[in-house]
């Protein structure tokens, strides 16, 4: 497995990772025993970096990376704080932070956390210097090695990149969101921080499994988060009328080579974007675990298939979310 150094924490990770939504809540049910082989299967496929957060089942995600870890001392684990709160900027305090922290510890079973991430925070968050002056201070009390910051819009992206502190920024990127492209892949790389590629398949829709006929249950946010009731629209299809989306995944089809997933060939064109560290894509089976860890062998997409890709996101998705994000 090809490795990247993870920006400012000078770590180097699998460039195909492990996102842990999935095995906590909001996918449907997956049980404890599939959770596992998941995790599992990526570890044994060369994925060293796994994603967490500590609103991810309440817990349960980092607890089930937490038993990973105590198999696989080797593997470096991300975790998220703040989602778990209502979203105002009062709520990003000292005690808070400490007080979310020691829960992430106690459920990874560790004393220090690899790298911890402010959970899409309120923009006013971002734009606070105490908040970073205190996660500068978490750092040197050894509750954490590093801290990032995942983001929904571009601007924050680059307002996050901006602090000199901040290791990582996590966003939304994947062949039907490109904004990133413009403005923050190339200010992350100047200024070495490291890019998480989340939402790679846009929740799915680029698995190319997908069809008008599809359902989902009522505990899986593509059901209940279509419009953004429950959380910010663009984490669901990334933001994409699922119509419209189904329409650019036939127009995708057809460059995908012979042998090769939809859901690969999407993870290699995320792999292919200059600044990115990392991609994580979730995996609710093992099966799943490590079709998603073979993009790492695919070789890099050519010039056409990228300009035939940005052509069908300009002509059918830029349009409804270019400049939302």
């Amino acid at each position: 497995m090809e490795t990247r150094v993870l920006g400012r924490t000078s770590k180097n990770v699998s460039v195909v990772g492990f996102g842990a939504w999935q095995i906590g809540a909001s996918w449907g049910e997956v049980s404890e025993t599939d959770a596992l082989a998941a995790l599992h299967a990526a570890a044994d496929a060369g994925v060293t970096f796994f994603d967490t957060a500590d609103v991810y089942g309440d817990g349960r995600s980092e607890q089930l990376v937490g038993r990973l870890l105590k198999e696989r001392p080797g593997i470096t684990v991300a975790t998220k704080m703040g989602r778990r709160a209502d979203q105002v900027p009062e709520n990003y305090s000292p005690d808070n932070f400490r007080a979310w922290n020691d829960r992430s510890r106690e459920n990874l079973g560790v004393d220090t956390i690899d790298l911890v991430q402010l959970h899409c925070p309120p923009a006013r968050v971002i734009d606070t210097d105490a908040v970073f002056d205190d996660l500068d201070a978490m750092v040197e009390e050894g509750r954490m090695r590093a801290y990032g910051v995942s983001v929904e819009t571009c601007e924050e992206a680059l307002a996050a990149i901006a602090r000199p502190g901040v290791a990582t920024v996590q966003i939304i990127l994947n062949a039907f969101r490109h904004k990133p492209l413009e403005r923050v892949l190339p200010a992350a790389r100047e200024a070495g921080v490291g890019i998480i590629a989340r939402v790679p398949l846009a929740s799915g829709l680029l698995s190319g499994k997908f069809t008008a006929d599809t359902s989902f249950g009522e505990d899986d946010h593509r059901n209940f988060n279509r419009e953004g009731q429950a959380f910010d629209k663009g984490e669901t299809f990334s933001g994409v009328d699922y119509a419209t989306g189904l329409k650019a995944v036939e127009r995708v089809r057809p460059l995908v080579p012979e042998g090769v997933t939809m859901a690969q060939f999407a993870l290699r064109w995320i792999l292919d974007q200059e600044g990115v560290s990392v991609v994580i894509p979730g995996a609710r089976n093992a099966d799943q675990a490590h079709g998603n860890a073979a993009a790492a062998e695919l070789p890099p997409l050519d010039a056409a298939t990228h300009a035939r890709i940005r052509e069908i996101y300009d002509e059918l998705i830029r349009p409804q979310v270019h400049h939302l994000w």
